[in-house]
């Protein structure tokens, strides 16, 4: 396998273990096909990526037409045209007042971009992030990640970047108070365990960095383009950010784009003066094929009625899956909005089950959702994700395309694969049991060659 030789031997031995070696071989719409003619159903949407689903043919076109244009893209020292139409089409379904817009090339390069933005317009040093949020993987973004596992090993991190609890208002207000906060960044929903705000968090933070002259980021990354089942999440609390950081589904999944949009004033301070116009800057950003999938996407949202598709498939999955959590022992909750949705589950009550779960949980936490996972891929043909590291949680961000008959095929594969949970010893427990043989082996191995 070229990954394994060329690429990250780590993470292939990883899909090996866990049986996500499949080799997929075509993708449409929510599905993608292995070699022998298998389909499967996508939950897992490249990360939120494919939101008008994978290979649109509009957005495929628009790419192609832009191509046989032989349009003059990146002159730099020149009118780009293609960035302007965006530019203006995201302005107009963007919440609140935001004016200007940069282009980059990813979720992390927009966060380090508003990070600079806001340094540059209040000249202050701090900022401030949730706990178990997730910005991003490049050195800046990673100062403001609030999953551990990511930091450590890169030594020290950008200083100033300070972490406090999703939903803690006191702590939020303590650290705004002191003056000296340029930024707080915030996902509304947070994609790593689809941890939701109270109603009057986001509304109430913003408040506080309005009073206290500290710039609200809103990271709209992952929940950006519909996938709550609102163009952007922040609309749900009526939020109204000063710079919003988006990308992932912008392209339909075809080109790789982002866009910072800002305030007037916040983007005026950064480039200041005429020496300044280029002061910030990246080599791909605005490009006429990004561009091109951007406006094609945004016309597909629109014209397919996605959104409210998004809100109506979520809302069915969550009725659907009530029952079955009433059923089963181990399942806890089901929760999100549109279709960013998770699953969580806890310990069971009855002995049995219990010494089964803490077995698998003295090995490694995150092993009971993949023993969830594994047959909810082999037996239902459903490619999902554990939503963190060390949490009980599997999410589910399928593209926005999906439908009625997909969301019930979930809710009855989850079912019957919780089911077996049920059962000890049974299918799902030895899903585990070899996995967690598997993994004590690689830390051995591990602590061998160090």
């Amino acid at each position: 396998m070229l990954l394994r030789e060329h690429v990250n031997p780590a993470f292939a031995r990883v899909l090996s273990i866990l049986g996500y070696d499949v080799r997929f071989v075509r993708g449409r719409g929510a599905y993608l096909w292995d070699d022998s003619g298998q389909q499967y159903l996508d939950c897992l949407g490249g990360y939120a990526v494919f939101n008008v689903g994978r290979n649109h043919p509009v957005v495929r076109d628009a790419i192609i037409q832009a191509m046989q244009a032989d349009l003059p893209s990146l002159i730099k020292m020149g009118v780009p045209r293609l960035t302007g139409l965006l530019a203006r089409e995201l302005l107009n379904i963007a919440p609140g007042d935001l004016e200007r817009v940069f282009f980059t090339n990813s979720g992390a390069e927009g966060v380090e971009t508003a990070m600079k933005y806001a340094r540059a317009a209040t000249g202050r040093r701090r900022v401030l992030f949730c706990r178990k949020g997730f910005h991003g993987l490049t050195l800046g973004a990673l100062s403001v990640n609030g999953a551990q596992e990511f930091r450590q090993g890169f030594g020290e991190l950008l200083s100033g970047c300070e972490a406090v609890h999703l939903n803690d208002l006191a702590a939020l207000e303590h650290e705004l108070s002191q003056r000296d906060v340029a930024a707080f960044i915030v996902e509304p929903i947070q994609g790593k365990g689809v941890n939701l705000p109270t109603d009057d968090y986001l509304p109430t933070a913003c408040e506080l960095c309005r009073k206290h002259g500290t710039i609200f980021v809103a990271d709209e990354v992952q929940t950006g383009f519909g996938r709550t089942g609102r163009m952007f999440a922040c609309e749900h609390w009526n939020v109204e950010p000063d710079i919003l950081v988006t990308a992932k589904g912008l392209s339909g999944g075809y080109v790789p784009v982002g866009a910072v949009l800002s305030k007037k004033w916040i983007h005026d301070k950064v480039f200041s003066s005429l020496d300044r116009c280029v002061v910030h800057s990246t080599t791909f950003g605005g490009n006429d094929l990004a561009m091109a999938a951007g406006l094609a996407t945004l016309h597909v949202l629109r014209r397919e009625k996605l959104v409210e598709n998004a809100a109506a498939m979520g809302a069915r999955f969550l009725e659907r899956i009530q029952p079955v959590i009433g059923q089963y022992d181990m399942l806890k909750q089901a929760r999100g909005k549109g279709l960013m949705l998770a699953v969580e589950f806890g310990p069971p009550r009855g002995f049995a089950l219990k010494a089964g779960w803490s077995l698998l949980h003295k090995m490694d936490q995150s092993l009971f959702c993949q023993a969830v996972l594994i047959p909810l891929l082999k037996d239902h043909h459903i490619l999902a994700q554990v939503a963190g590291h060390h949490m009980d949680v599997i999410k589910f961000i399928p593209p926005l395309t999906v439908n009625a008959d997909d969301i019930d095929h979930l809710v009855n594969a989850l079912s019957h694969v919780i089911a077996a949970c049920h059962r000890f010893p049974g299918p799902a427990w030895e899903v585990g049991k070899r996995l967690g043989a598997q993994a004590i082996k690689s830390r051995k191995q591990t602590v061998g060659a160090g």
